[in-house]
């Protein structure tokens, strides 16, 4: 499976002066929103996610919110796993009361763009606090350009490399090209 193919398909990658969650400027940003959209596009694309992850241990999949959720779900369903999912609250990420999770649980992140990693750190570090062990962290697009490194394997569906700035040194705003800032992920920045 083509999965810039998809991004193309489901009108996901957009070109403009966009503000990422990171808070970096980005010329080009994907939006999944637009991906998820369609159900049968997450249901293939969480299928491939699903089978690069079956020889890992695993016992719970993980989405952050908002974006992993979806993907995390369908990802445990065509698994067979348990699902959970994060949130910010007060600012702090945290794991979404009411979920049945113990110590010594094996997990697996699900992400749908990694840009720097930031959250996916977060997560890791409140699933930690559980003393659940992140196996690997799983996404449909890594654009850190390898930048982004966790204490297990990163596995992306597919890999874009944009140009990203601080604000400051962002070419875009010099040219005064309007800024967008697409998707909400309740991250202060």
């Amino acid at each position: 499976m083509d999965i810039q193919e998809v991004l193309k398909e489901t009108n996901a990658l957009l070109k403009g002066h966009f503000k990422l969650t990171s808070g970096r400027h980005s010329e080009y940003y994907v939006e999944k929103i637009k991906i998820i959209h369609y159900p049968d596009k997450v249901e293939i694309l969480c299928k491939e996610i699903a089978n690069k992850l079956k020889d890992y241990p695993i016992d719970v999949v993980v989405g952050p919110a908002y974006g992993g959720i979806a993907l995390a779900y369908e990802v445990a369903r065509q698994m067979g796993k348990k699902f959970i999912f994060t949130q910010r609250k007060d600012d702090q990420m945290t794991i979404r009361s009411g979920f049945d999770i113990k110590a010594g649980d094996n997990a697996v992140i699900i992400e749908d763009i990694i840009t720097t990693g930031g959250s996916v750190v977060e997560v890791i570090d409140v699933l930690k606090e559980y003393e659940i062990k992140v196996q690997a962290v799983a996404c449909i697009v890594d654009r850190s350009a390898g930048k982004a490194q966790f204490e297990c394997p990163l596995i992306p569906l597919t890999k874009l490399s944009f140009d990203t700035w601080e604000e400051q040194d962002c070419p875009l705003c010099k040219n005064n090209i309007p800024l967008k800032k697409p998707g909400a992920s309740d991250k202060k920045i």
